[in-house]
């Protein structure tokens, strides 16, 4: 994003409830290194507010009053490839971000309001979208198994607790902290699932970004 390691990342949030909108700026504007810029209700005032350059990361309420954040995300990206998008919403729609047209379906990522409320899983999805990964809600990753058949339920228990960290958006040192091994261990691990998904080194895809979508799309509810 367009964000440097010394500058803050900028964060718009378009959220039509006041009271919850205002509960997300206030966490976010208590976390060093984020700043909240904007903070608006519809889509017409994202519109205006959410300019080219003005913010790194935009959080969309799905359901708006005047139109819904997929849309809003869509339009926003194509004009602003960099922009990252996280996507609340207070029912289960994850799923959603299948759906995605291939020309802006990188740099997106998803949190149930529930998960929204707590500070780790919002500030850690704000941070990870920041910088170009897709974080899954975290909640509802717990409650998915692979669909037996898919290639995802052919991974190793290692290379499958390594995709599940990819997917909830932490780096390779996040990674091996919560797995006990070293960064060197989490790169390989992660070359050998990228390997058994089928996914290559294509220059136009960020492969983490792939295999975050890979998961969601080869689980369901366990």
């Amino acid at each position: 994003m367009t964000s440097t390691a010394q500058d803050p990342i900028r964060v718009g949030i378009v959220e039509d409830q006041p009271l919850f909108r205002s509960m997300l700026e206030l966490t976010l504007m208590g976390v060093p290194g984020l700043r909240v810029v904007a903070a608006v209700g519809t889509v017409a005032a994202a519109t205006r507010a959410l300019r080219p350059g003005a913010v790194d990361v935009a959080l969309l309420d799905i359901d708006l009053p005047d139109g819904n954040g997929i849309a809003l995300g869509v339009t926003l990206r194509r004009s602003q490839p960099d922009l990252g998008i996280l996507l609340l919403s207070a029912h289960d729609a994850m799923d959603l971000l299948l759906d995605l047209p291939d020309d802006v379906a990188s740099g997106w990522s998803y949190l149930s309001k529930t998960s929204s409320t707590s500070t780790d899983a919002l500030v850690q999805a704000v941070r990870s979208t920041a910088a170009g990964r897709t974080t899954l809600d975290p909640v509802l990753l717990d409650r998915m198994a692979p669909r037996a058949g898919s290639s995802v339920a052919r991974l190793t228990d290692r290379q499958y607790a390594v995709l599940r960290l990819l997917a909830r958006g932490l780096s390779n040192a996040g990674i091996g902290e919560e797995l006990g091994i070293t960064e060197k261990s989490v790169q390989n691990h992660i070359n050998a699932t990228y390997a058994a998904l089928g996914i290559d080194a294509d220059p136009a895809r960020n492969p983490r970004v792939s295999a975050a979508l890979r998961l969601l799309e080869e689980t369901g509810p366990s």
